[in-house]
C-alpha cells in the first residue's frame, strides 16, 4: 500500500530545474561580455531626452502626404522596388541552380564507388567556396561596389541581389538535394545514366516542392532587401525614402513606409499562396 503511494506520489519540484538553472547562468556568462562589448544599453531609450527626440520624430510623420501626385510617384517606385527585386532573383537563379548542381555530392559518377576522384572533389570544394564567397558579402556591399561601377540608379541594385542571392541559393539547392533519398539517383547513374538525366527523373521530382517554396521564399526577403539598397543609391522606394529622410519630410516618409508595409504583406501572401500551391 505505502509502496503504490510513493510511486503515484506527484513530485514536489521540477525534476529537470537544475539543468535549466545551469543553462540559464551560462547563457548570462556567455551573453553579458558581449553586451558590454557591444556597448548595448536599452535604457537609454527611456530617458526625458530620448522620449523627447523620439516623440518629436514621430510626430513628423502626421499626417501622411496624400497628395496625388506624389503618390503616382510612389507607387512607380514601388513597382520598381519589386521590379528590382524580381529581376535580382532571375539572374541569381542563373548562378545558383548549375552552381548547386555542381556542389551536389549525389549527382557525382566517381562517388559512386564511395570516394570521390581528386578532379570532381577539388571542383565541387572549389564551387561551395565560390558560393561562400557570394553569400559571405552582404547585398548592400555589392550594392555599394556596384554603384561606383555603373552609377546610381536600379542596375547596381539587380546586380548586388543577384551575386548575393546567388549564393544562397546555390548553397540551400545543394544542401536540400543532398539530405533527401538519393537512392534513386544513384540507381540510375549506375545503370548509364546521365547526370542531368539523374538530376530531372530523380532528383528534382522528389525536391521540386521543397526547392520551388525556398525560392519563392528568397523573392520575398528580396523585395524588402531592394527597399534598403536604395539608401546607398540603388533606386526604388529605399531612395526615395532617403531622400525625404535628409529633407526631413516625415509626412513622406510616413507615407511611403505605409505603402511599403503594404508592399511587403502583399509579397508575403502571395509567396504563401505559391508555396501552398507548390505542396
Amino acid at each position: 500500500m505505502s509502496g503504490s503511494s510513493s510511486a503515484g506520489a506527484v513530485p514536489s519540484r521540477d525534476p529537470a530545474w537544475l539543468g535549466r538553472v545551469f543553462w540559464l547562468g551560462a547563457a548570462v556568462a556567455l551573453l553579458w561580455p558581449l553586451a558590454v562589448l557591444t556597448e548595448f544599453r536599452p535604457w537609454i531609450l527611456l530617458e526625458p531626452q530620448s522620449l523627447a527626440v523620439t516623440a518629436r520624430f514621430l510626430a513628423d510623420f502626421f499626417p501622411p502626404k496624400l497628395e496625388l501626385e506624389f503618390l503616382r510617384m510612389v507607387a512607380l517606385e514601388a513597382w520598381r522596388t519589386v521590379a528590382m527585386a524580381t529581376a535580382g532573383i532571375s539572374l541569381a537563379l542563373l548562378g545558383a541552380v548549375p552552381l548547386g548542381l555542381l556542389a551536389t555530392r549525389s549527382l557525382s559518377v566517381s562517388a559512386l564507388s564511395g570516394r570521390m576522384a581528386q578532379g570532381p572533389a577539388a571542383l565541387r570544394l572549389g564551387t561551395r567556396w565560390l558560393l561562400v564567397l557570394l553569400r559571405s558579402v552582404p547585398e548592400l556591399v555589392w550594392a555599394l561596389i556596384f554603384v561606383r561601377v555603373v552609377g546610381l540608379g536600379v542596375t547596381a541594385g539587380v546586380l548586388a541581389i543577384a551575386l548575393s542571392y546567388a549564393g544562397m541559393l546555390g548553397k540551400v539547392y545543394a544542401e536540400i538535394l543532398e539530405s533527401g533519398d538519393t537512392e534513386s539517383t544513384r540507381t540510375l547513374l549506375r545503370n548509364g545514366a546521365g547526370r542531368m538525366q539523374a538530376f530531372f527523373y530523380a532528383l528534382l521530382p522528389q525536391n521540386a516542392a521543397e526547392l520551388s517554396s525556398y525560392t519563392v521564399y528568397r523573392w520575398e526577403c528580396a523585395i524588402r532587401s531592394s527597399v534598403v539598397l536604395g539608401f546607398v543609391g540603388a533606386g526604388g522606394l529605399g531612395q526615395q525614402i532617403d531622400a525625404s529622410m535628409k529633407m526631413f519630410n516625415g509626412a513622406e516618409v510616413a507615407t511611403m513606409l505605409l505603402v511599403f508595409v503594404f508592399l511587403v504583406a502583399l509579397a508575403d501572401t502571395i509567396s504563401a499562396a505559391l508555396r501552398g500551391a507548390l505542396r
